[in-house]
């Protein structure tokens, strides 16, 4: 029996990362806003909400369902590397490291995700969805368990910049749960583009296009510029005012899940997305949909695909502008035939396994930073899914954290420091160049049986999303759960892989497991070679999947938030 009940409606219904962030969604459509709409008001508020893992001049991707059309597409909303890099100078600068601080600064590109969805797709103002987000910065909001975790797990990085300090840690101390958190320079930096777009006049186009000249040419743009030259910063004025997120299609594959054909949709291989769909397609071909779910047997069957998995992202993924990502391969079915019989049922693979080959592609071999530290949680993100009454549907993920990277004073943000997920490694295929994006971790999906169902879905967590993604798919497809009860399901975590972030450190062979999962599993999958260590029953570290579904036949949607985070679902 599911902990949070099913969120039911017939008209819309969001599931977000925070209950304020889904309020503000719900508080849209109940205005006579559309999903989009909505969505943008979600990724704002978790700006504010989650800032310290969530930055409003970060990334935000987004996947958007177009019900006039049915058409799946995707905001490629991730900035690239300043055009002033120089790869070669910057690797040895640093010992081919990426540093703490704006030398990892990449264009921000969250500002013109939201504005080129609300010009393309959405109905409403940007200070129309803005409206809660400014209220919530200026008056405040209780912290939150889990802001709170990772505020004193990356205690020491925040000292590095007092301004950071005074927002997160006044007086240098972790906050208590509930004590307010007042962001004022954020509020007025929200505000002040709600009062560029109004005084722009009543033409919706022309107010969204003076909210982006705004950040990207006028003065918020001068305040980040002066605090990049301060701090020795490569981002440079052409870099934002040339800015544009693309607007790409998805890539998605057919499964067969009980019967019913279903499509999941990723965004492209400028975020790992992708590799959902290589998880699921070796899960299928190693049989882990017809075996006990939650069984030995089963979890060892899908840490040994994400191992697989996760080996094939580090060997080919980097940014499709710079480097020839073999996607068809990589998703097809002879591909995941063939990984699938590297997984023995009696023996782990002790680490990460070589990526595999593919005819006319070099694979990058990773030499792995083994760490015998525990794995803790990844550096994180958050979520928004929406569906309205038309049967739009948006996914994102936005994301940038600010315990690696000082905030500007006056706007009250850290600027996307998203360039932690590049290599400063020549040959890696995500290593630094001009204009080139980091290997992004955020990846919104969405799943859908065409004329049955759709739902966009998704979750935080680094290179926990694809895991918990995974796990969440099969038990609600493969297996037949409830929609609330697959994302509340226990789930592990393999670590052998090297950690997206910087430093990039692996723990070959360990893997993490909720406590709820059985000790007699926990045993039995040591058995198999397997280093376990287990968590709380309920760890945020596992997660926060958050997911819609509306039967297009009843008009009936369901919405699910996970209890590990501080999620909710609304809907009416």
């Amino acid at each position: 029996m599911s902990v949070v009940p099913t969120t039911r409606g017939h008209h819309y219904v969001v599931s977000a990362g925070h209950e304020l962030a889904a309020l503000s969604a719900f508080e849209v459509l109940e205005n006579g806003g559309n999903a989009i709409d909505a969505g943008v008001a979600a990724i704002l508020t978790l700006g504010v909400v989650y800032s310290d893992q969530v930055s409003v001049a970060g990334v935000a991707p987004m996947i958007v369902r177009l019900a006039e059309t049915g058409e799946v597409v995707t905001i490629a909303g991730v900035g690239g590397w300043p055009r002033a890099l120089d790869p070669d100078a910057f690797i040895e600068r640093h010992g081919g490291e990426i540093p703490l601080g704006v030398r990892r600064t990449v264009v921000p590109a969250a500002p013109d995700a939201c504005i080129q969805a609300l010009e393309r797709w959405g109905t409403m103002t940007f200070r129309d969805v803005a409206a809660r987000a400014v209220r919530y910065a200026s008056e405040g909001f209780p912290r939150h368990p889990v802001m709170l975790d990772y505020v004193r797990r990356y205690a020491d990085d925040f000292r590095h910049w007092p301004e950071n300090v005074a927002i997160w840690m006044p007086g240098g101390a972790v906050p208590a749960p509930g004590e307010r958190l007042v962001q004022a320079d954020l509020g007025r930096a929200l505000q002040f583009l709600c009062d560029e777009e109004r005084a722009a006049g009543g033409d919706r186009m022309a107010g969204l296009a003076a909210v982006r000249n705004a950040f990207y040419r006028g003065d918020i743009a001068s305040r980040i510029l002066a605090h990049q030259r301060e701090h020795d910063g490569l981002l440079a004025a052409e870099d934002l005012e040339s800015f544009r997120c693309r607007v790409v299609p998805s890539v998605s594959r057919r499964f067969g899940f009980r019967g019913e054909a279903v499509e999941v949709h990723t965004c492209g291989a400028w975020c790992q997305g992708p590799f959902l769909l290589e998880a699921l397609a070796i899960a299928e071909a190693a049989g882990a949909g017809t075996m006990d779910w939650g069984s030995a047997a089963y979890l060892h069957a899908i840490a040994e695909t994400l191992k697989l998995t996760f080996a094939d992202r580090e060997g080919y993924l980097g940014d499709p502008d710079f480097v020839d990502v073999p996607l068809d391969t990589l998703t097809g079915d002879g591909y995941a035939v063939e990984r699938s019989r590297a997984i023995d049922p009696r023996k782990a693979s002790p680490g990460m396994p070589h990526p595999g080959r593919i005819p006319g592609h070099e694979a990058y071999v990773s030499p792995l930073a083994a760490s015998e530290a525990p794995p803790g949680p990844s550096p994180d993100t958050s979520i928004v899914c929406v569906i309205d009454g038309a049967g739009n549907g948006l996914c994102s993920t936005p994301s940038d954290t600010s315990w690696d990277t000082p905030v500007v004073p006056g706007c009250g943000f850290a600027v996307s420091s998203r360039g932690a997920q590049s290599r400063a490694v020549l040959g890696h295929p995500s290593c630094i160049a001009p204009g080139k994006r980091p290997r992004l971790t955020p990846n919104p999906c969405f799943a859908l049986a065409p004329g049955s169902w759709i739902m966009p879905f998704g979750t935080p967590g680094g290179d926990t999303q694809i895991q918990a993604n995974l796990q969440t798919l099969l038990a609600h497809l493969a297996f037949g759960m409830e929609l609330q009860d697959a994302v509340e399901a226990p789930r592990l975590v393999t670590h052998s892989h090297p950690d997206s972030f910087a430093p990039h450190a692996a723990h070959p062979g360990r893997v993490t497991l909720e406590g709820r999962i059985d000790e007699s599993t926990s045993e039995a999958l040591a058995a198999r070679g397997h280093r376990v260590e287990r968590l709380d029953d309920w760890s945020h570290w596992t997660g926060g999947v958050c997911a819609v579904r509306k039967d297009l036949e009843t008009g009936e949607i369901e919405g699910a938030a996970d209890p590990r985070r501080v999620s909710r679902a609304l809907g009416w």
